[in-house]
């Protein structure tokens, strides 16, 4: 599975609660948008991830 930085745009607007984790990485490591995106991905879209499923649907 490949990283989309338009599909994880799209997957955390439409999930509040990414929407939370996604300020959090912001907040507690500093990061840009882009990078705590991708962040994001590693931790709860890939390899088995609780939205893999609603990632690939995209």
């Amino acid at each position: 599975m490949q990283y989309s930085i338009k599909k994880m745009e799209q997957l955390v607007r439409e999930d509040s609660n990414l929407t939370k984790e996604l300020k959090q990485i912001m907040k507690d490591h500093d990061l840009e948008k882009n990078f705590a995106l991708k962040a994001l991905y590693h931790s709860a879209v890939k390899d088995g991830g609780k939205y893999q499923k609603d990632y690939q649907e995209l």
